[in-house]
């Protein structure tokens, strides 16, 4: 966002995108890093829906000066499912591993 843009905006909306930005890109790196159902991730998302439900109030995505940073923030969000999507469906994998060993356990103790 350039500054003349910056400054239309209201500074306490400012600070609830650059909050909104900031849990965004922890949240990315925390799930990058395997950690998605740690505590700190809910934290982190139940602070962003807070910043959220106060941005949608003020309606400062709205505004024409805020269409850099409404793409900015949807590409973290979308960036934010990417990676959460590809944890589950190594999760999924790996569940069904354990299943597939837990069936074969329970067969092979039938049979002795």
């Amino acid at each position: 966002m350039n500054k003349k843009a910056a400054d239309m905006i209201p500074d306490e909306n400012t600070h609830l995108l650059d909050e909104l930005q900031s849990l965004l890109e922890k949240q990315i790196e925390l799930a990058r890093q395997g950690n998605p159902a740690g505590k700190q991730v809910e934290l982190l998302s139940e602070q962003a829906g807070h910043l959220v439900g106060k941005i949608a109030q003020a309606r400062t995505l709205e505004l024409p000066e805020s269409k850099n940073r409404r793409e900015q923030l949807q590409k973290l969000y979308e960036g934010l499912c990417l990676v959460l999507t590809a944890q589950k469906a190594d999760m999924t994998a790996k569940l069904s591993q354990i299943r597939k060993g837990k069936k074969t356990i329970g067969t092979y103790r039938a049979n002795i």
